[in-house]
């Protein structure tokens, strides 16, 4: 991808305003998209954007056991990802995470959640084990048990840091955590959720996802999956 550079200075350390992700079903989409195009335009920025292709990336699910590919996905069920870390200080995470999970209910409320997969990718392996993201659904309200959700755990730091960038463009340094008791280190992050339909197609991306309306969020979500 040769938009990599664009929005390497935007990290988000809190919550920030949200973006225009506003389209029309079939109103002269890019190819292989259901939605129209978004109201602002993303194609030179760094990560995915509406037309592109879903990134093609194997992290395992320490949770079940499974090594997880975007790929399995394809022809089978629309995708809500996001990264995280679990001890985020600021709120930006569990923002992410609630409109993921929120789309998951509603799949589950109106019977789509067999063709819905929820993908949420930590980049703090070293502190996100099993047990600790395990013990963060709980936290989050996540339904690990609806067979759709996985939070995705990469080998190791590096490696999570290489398919961020090479894969999304997002770049991740770990900071100091001087402001924050008990916290060695914290992460100066991206606040992106990526939505793909069956197809692998992005139908939209939320540069600024902590703070994205989540009714818009499921409405996309729920057009992309019963189209």
């Amino acid at each position: 991808m040769d938009r990599r550079h664009y929005l390497r200075s935007l990290a988000v350390p809190a919550v920030a305003g949200s973006a225009g992700c506003l389209g029309v079903l079939g109103s002269s989409g890019a190819e292989g998209t259901i939605l129209g195009p978004p109201e602002q335009d993303l194609s030179e920025a760094s990560h995915p954007s509406y037309g592109d292709e879903m990134p093609h990336f194997t992290v395992p699910d320490p949770i079940t056991g499974e090594t997880v590919a975007t790929e399995e996905f394809e022809g089978e069920r629309a995708v809500l990802w996001t990264s995280f870390y679990t001890n985020c200080p600021d709120g930006v995470c569990p923002a992410l995470i609630l409109r993921l999970r929120r789309a998951q209910a509603v799949a589950a409320e109106e019977g789509y959640a067999d063709e819905s997969a929820f993908l949420a990718l930590t980049f703090d392996p070293e502190r996100d084990t099993a047990d600790v993201l395990r013990e963060y659904a709980g936290q989050q309200g996540v339904d690990l048990d609806a067979g759709n959700w996985h939070f995705l755990r990469p080998e190791s730091y590096e490696a999570g840091q290489e398919l961020l960038d090479e894969d999304f463009g997002l770049v991740i340094e770990k900071d100091p955590a001087d402001d924050y008791e008990n916290l060695e280190y914290q992460f100066p992050h991206y606040g992106l959720i990526l939505l793909a339909n069956e197809d692998g197609i992005v139908e939209r991306a939320y540069p600024k996802g902590p703070q994205t309306d989540i009714e818009r969020l499921v409405s996309d979500f729920e057009r992309v999956v019963n189209a």
